[in-house]
């Protein structure tokens, strides 16, 4: 076994840990199955890396958010580190290929969507490779009781029984004692195998809890802004929030914009960089905003509208002060919006019939016959999806939920979608030869070329390296392909990033669609209770913010932090 300091030193260039990692690690490198709640920002990917690079074999990784797997394997990659990400998004034939040199050892961590774990093929071929260590990112979702459960990571256990020498290491940012039991009996129910425990405090002794009851929130917001220098979030629940306030912040003279999953992935990514860099000081978002951005210097965290739980505002708060400087996480909490908070579940909630209405209409946008489509994935726009069905967006979002939790259907993060193309002319088309003849298509001639079997399917090109070999910009072959596609000579469809859906049971009668207590009934009394918690944190105007944060994490702490408001007003 390697020396995890020399590789932290090597790798990342650090010559210490930060508190409670070189504990996990050490851990998990003596073979102990590990349960580890760190905070947001408190350094858990480093607590799997590290293991996998000094156990011998492969490490596997499971975290359903693609986007942020997609960052960490560049990032490892980056420092020399072999790494692989595996999704819906890929083709069978390079899945078949990576799995094939894992089982020679050609990876030392693979990471995988929860979903990848029910295809038969991948558990499989899985079987062929030396796993040292399974790492479950975002482990409350394995909880019936978490805020975020995913049906999908309930085959982690029996995942596991295939590898019983390879520790399991659980991560997440929050969990209740009632989750973290919950992590560790799913985990372990298969293994009887007992697990370490490592919980860092919630208390984060730098930032300033404050709730503000004022009606006019969005005066409070401009004095908030204007009073607290430095880097800035404001999340509120809904996309057409983040636009109307932050077009009534850029009229008061903020540097600021808005970022949510509606926009074009490429302009989120641009806002997003704009933001890291310092060059907008404000960012209005939804919770779409923030999963794995590593900003230390964020002044102010302000939530416009209320969360539906602790645990969300506690994660989304926590973005504030990573550098340990003094920070604020302030919530508006108008009293209009605290007295509808405890209905919030009625509208959260469709109605059972709607939600058949719902998979029935995806049945018939798919075009997915009864007792097929198991298995079956499909490039998803849930804003596409509602514009063709005239249904109302939250509405139809919650119901997907419904359908994901019943288990009749996976909806996964965003994915990147190569480029695929198809020649419709015949080989022997008179036109095709013409334009080739001339010499007048290159492009079309290289691609031809490169290519085998763009007369019969759609086959995945790179825009990239045919400009390299041809010497010219990747934008002109884009533009030279999408004409040929309006003159009808190919099917061109470009590179672009989208969410999946995916059948995970052959598809039923919408009619006898069974909607289980535990994916229904069960959801809106855990949904009312999470509601109640936060309800209690916006109205408590006595008890100091942090404790009432760590007693709902089950820490025990009686010191009040002295700065939170309720302190203040105390003095």
């Amino acid at each position: 076994m390697a020396d995890v300091d020399e590789i932290l030193r090597q790798y990342w260039g650090y010559d210490s840990f930060r508190p409670l990692q070189r504990e996990i690690i050490d851990s998990v490198v003596s073979g102990h199955d590990t349960l580890a709640i760190l905070p947001t920002g408190g350094g858990k990917s480093l607590t799997f890396q590290i293991p996998a690079l000094a156990l011998p074999g492969t490490a596997l990784v499971i975290s359903p958010l693609i986007a942020l797997m997609s960052d960490q394997v560049h990032n490892l990659r980056k420092r020399n580190i072999r790494a692989i990400v595996i999704h819906s998004g890929l083709t069978h034939d390079r899945i078949y290929d990576i799995m094939e040199q894992a089982s020679y050892g050609a990876y030392d961590l693979i990471y995988v969507s929860p979903e990848r774990l029910t295809s038969e093929f991948f558990r499989t071929r899985l079987r062929y490779i030396n796993i040292n260590l399974i790492a479950v990112d975002e482990a409350h979702c394995i909880s019936q009781w978490g805020y975020d459960f995913r049906p999908s990571y309930l085959k982690i256990a029996e995942i596991r029984e295939y590898f019983p020498d390879a520790p399991i290491l659980a991560l997440t940012a929050s969990a209740t004692p009632e989750v973290a039991n919950d992590i560790v009996d799913k985990l372990a129910s298969h293994s009887g195998s007992s697990f370490v425990r490592f919980r860092s405090s919630v208390r984060r002794d730098n930032i300033v809890y404050v709730v503000r009851s004022s009606d006019d929130r969005l005066g409070t917001l401009v004095n908030i802004l204007n009073a607290v220098p430095g880097s800035a979030i404001v999340y509120f629940r809904t996309r057409e929030a983040t636009q109307k306030i932050s077009d009534c912040l850029t009229e008061c003279g903020f540097s600021v914009n808005y970022y949510h999953a509606g926009l074009d992935r490429d302009e989120r990514d641009e806002r997003q960089a704009d933001w890291l860099s310092g060059k907008l000081r404000i960012l209005c978002a939804t919770n779409a905003f923030g999963m794995g951005i590593d900003k230390a210097d964020v002044r102010v965290v302000v939530h416009f509208d209320i969360p539906d739980t602790l645990e969300a505002y506690y994660q989304e708060a926590g973005r504030a002060g990573r550098d340990g400087k003094k920070s604020y996480a302030v919530l508006l909490a108008p009293p209009s919006s605290v007295d509808a908070l405890l209905h919030r579940h009625e509208k959260v909630f469709p109605s059972k019939d709607f939600i058949r209405v719902v998979y029935q209409r995806l049945a018939e946008y798919f075009i997915v016959g009864e007792g097929s489509g198991l298995d079956a994935v499909f490039p998803f726009s849930l804003e596409e999806f509602c514009h063709a069905t005239r249904m109302q967006y939250a509405a139809v979002r919650a119901s997907l939920k419904v359908l994901e939790w019943s288990g009749y259907i996976t909806l996964t993060e965003e994915f990147d979608d190569a480029s695929k193309m198809q020649i419709l002319v015949s080989p022997s088309s008179e036109e095709l030869w013409t334009r080739l003849r001339i010499g007048s298509d290159p492009i079309l001639d290289i691609i031809m070329r490169l290519y085998t079997g763009v007369f019969t399917d759609r086959v995945h090109i790179n825009e990239d390296k045919i400009a390299v070999l041809l010497g010219i910009d990747r934008n002109d072959v884009y533009t030279h392909l999408s004409a040929l596609d309006r003159a009808g000579v190919i099917k061109y469809v470009p590179f672009r990033r989208s969410p999946l859906l995916i059948y995970t049971t052959e598809r039923k009668d919408s009619e006898k669609l069974h909607i289980p207590d535990e994916a229904y009934e069960f959801r809106i009394r855990q949904l009312r209770n999470r509601l109640s918690h936060i309800h209690k944190y916006a109205t408590d105007t006595s008890n100091c913010r942090s404790i009432l944060l760590e007693r709902y994490f089950g820490e025990t702490s009686s010191e009040p932090c002295h700065h939170c408001d309720n302190c203040l007003s105390r003095k």
